[in-house]
């Protein structure tokens, strides 16, 4: 690039117009910062419910340690890898615009690092604000690594809401007694449902109403008359979760680091790898008082699940105020039935876009590419010589179109990016099912899915709708879908069968939520647009993770658009090899 010098009277006299180039034209580069963290993959021993197991935890945390930056700083995380056990990180909801070599997930843009390797993930947060997470994206690590991404406001900028006295991440997690990773072994080798978690935790503490753990109960101190700005994170293996404070009530401000008009609620249900922002304002009559928050789940599938409520302790004043050792049911906040299906749906329906002048919904309102994908469980045969345990002798499956992915073993970025697809992946995957049935009614007798690593290709800034049907194979339930690298503006949901000639006549695409992980509604259909703006490989699945395991997931090639800003870059050096 030329240099150039001026005399140092006329560099002085030219300062003002350079910074108004960098701060009007270059907003991105007026205040943004680099921003350098470390994360060591290490064993843990860690004792919760009377049970020391040993887990894999980032800088012996758990939670892990915030990534914190504010938006349009760059951000590079260097993971050291000191286990074992081959180990990715997923930045989750941030849109990686170019830099999807730092998305993370295993064998889709990346191969693992290695037991002594290190790879620095490089990526800038670009229009986006909010909360996020970050985790572990092979097998199910993820159950204890994870933790917060705090994206503030440009400096100088300010929420569109009051300003918090205080702001508190709040993560939900799963706890298991024993090693997650030897569960989910166990359920692939028999077929059968894994085993469920043995608690539930709040900031990795799962509360009184478990074995040996009145000690291990999160305590949130505040003062009467301020508002504080809770993170919530979803951060739980495979519950969709209710989260209350007792006498309390919330008001929703954010959902995947997207605001939203603000509403109050009583009740907040995340999905796995779902956030919100919500505004708790205390209460200025209270001076010395203990009140429950709880999470507990929303499950309606067939299959066993973690039937347990973890509870933290919001307290006003100073002193510490004992746990009672006897009637805390009686205190805790009043959660939904938890298959309460219909209290999920209004509630999803409550969350729609700012859409105002700064925070537009840039919502497609014609379409490229419409997609039907049908999400749901299924059977694979019992190998020969095998007893299996899934449903009549068979293996459990799950599939999107049928299809249940299977993972190559080497990266499918990598592959694309050098023209090596040959024996790697297919470019076929169908855009509707290959053979239609009443999705919502009497299941087929023939559950078996079929087996591939088939891809979805998509022209550069092709406008795409998506419509995720639930089906009733194995029983109807909801599955949080999430698409990595996007966001994407929910146009419409509702129960049944979903039917192209009418529904989308009542889509929202004037204020719809943007998000990156979508609930489909058990038994029903959940629609999304967006604009595939982001050349690259990027992977959708279900974020219930013993789903995911199942072949419930699927990745989208986005093309190179023709200008160079609309190319995906090379490979960086560092990155791990298969």
């Amino acid at each position: 690039m030329a240099s150039f010098h001026l005399p140092l009277r006329s560099s002085m006299a030219a300062l003002p117009v350079l910074l108004c180039v960098l701060s009007c034209f270059l907003p991105e580069l007026a205040f943004a910062k680099t921003r350098h963290y470390t994360f060591n993959i290490r064993y843990q021993n860690v004792t919760r419910l009377c049970h020391t197991v040993k887990v894999l935890t980032v800088n012996r945390r758990l939670p892990g340690p915030p990534l914190v930056a504010r938006e349009g700083d760059r951000v590079l995380i260097k993971v050291v890898n000191h286990v074992a056990e081959n180990v990715t990180i997923h930045w989750h909801g941030v849109r990686q615009l170019r830099t999807g070599w730092a998305d993370g997930p295993a064998y889709v843009t990346q191969c693992p690092i290695q037991t002594g390797q290190a790879y620095t993930y490089n990526f800038t947060l670009r229009g986006q604000r909010g909360t996020l997470l970050w985790h572990a994206h092979i097998s199910w690590l993820r159950a204890t690594i994870h933790g917060p991404i705090i994206i503030l406001p440009r400096r100088n900028e300010s929420y569109p809401f009051e300003k918090p006295h205080r702001e508190v991440p709040i993560v939900f997690g799963e706890w298991f007694n024993v090693d997650p990773e030897s569960v989910i072994q166990q359920a692939l080798q028999t077929g059968g449902g894994p085993n469920v978690s043995d608690a539930y935790t709040i900031n990795g503490l799962p509360g009184p109403l478990y074995n040996c753990s009145s000690n291990d109960t999160f305590k949130l101190k505040v003062k009467p008359g301020k508002t504080y700005l809770l993170r919530l994170i979803n951060a739980a293996l495979n519950d969709e979760l209710f989260f209350s404070i007792a006498n309390h009530s919330l008001t929703v401000v954010d959902a995947d680091a997207s605001y939203v008009k603000p509403f109050q609620t009583d009740v907040v249900l995340l999905s796995p790898g779902q956030t919100s922002n919500v505004l708790l304002k205390t209460n200025p009559n209270f001076t010395n008082a203990t009140f429950f928050m709880a999470a507990r789940p929303y499950a309606t599938g067939q299959g066993t699940f973690d039937n347990s409520t973890t509870v933290g302790i919001l307290h006003y004043g100073h002193s510490s105020t004992p746990i009672p050792a006897t009637g805390i049911p009686s205190l805790l906040p009043n959660l939904p039935a938890i298959n309460d299906t219909n209290f999920v749906f209004n509630f999803s329906r409550k969350l729609r876009s700012l859409a105002n002048a700064k925070f537009p919904a840039k919502v497609p309102q014609t379409v490229d590419k419409k997609f039907f994908l049908t999400v749901g469980l299924g059977t694979a045969p019992c190998p020969n010589n095998a007893t299996c345990q899934g449903p009549n002798g068979t293996k459990f499956a799950a599939s999107i179109n049928n299809v249940s992915f299977a993972l190559p073993s080497t990266a499918l970025l990598q592959a694309y990016f050098s023209r090596r697809a040959n024996g790697v992946y297919r470019t076929d995957f169908p855009a509707r099912p290959i053979f239609p049935f009443n999705y919502t009614g009497t299941p087929p007798n023939n559950t078996f899915v079929s087996n591939s690593t088939s891809l979805v290709v998509l022209p550069f800034n092709a406008s795409v709708e998506v419509v995720l049907q639930g089906t009733s194979i194995l029983g109807a339930e909801s599955h949080p879908l999430h698409l990595h690298g996007f966001n994407f503006y929910i146009v419409g949901e509702g129960f049944g069968n979903f039917d192209p000639n009418k529904d989308p006549a009542n889509f929202n695409l004037v204020d719809p939520v943007e998000r990156n992980t979508a609930g489909v509604p058990a038994g029903g259909w959940v629609a999304f647009r967006f604009f595939a703006d982001n050349p690259g490989v990027w992977f959708m699945h279900c974020h219930l993770d013993v789903h995911t395991s199942w072949g419930l997931r699927m990745a989208w090639i986005v093309l190179d658009g023709p200008k160079p800003n609309q190319k995906l870059p090379p490979p960086p050096a560092d990155l791990p090899k298969c």
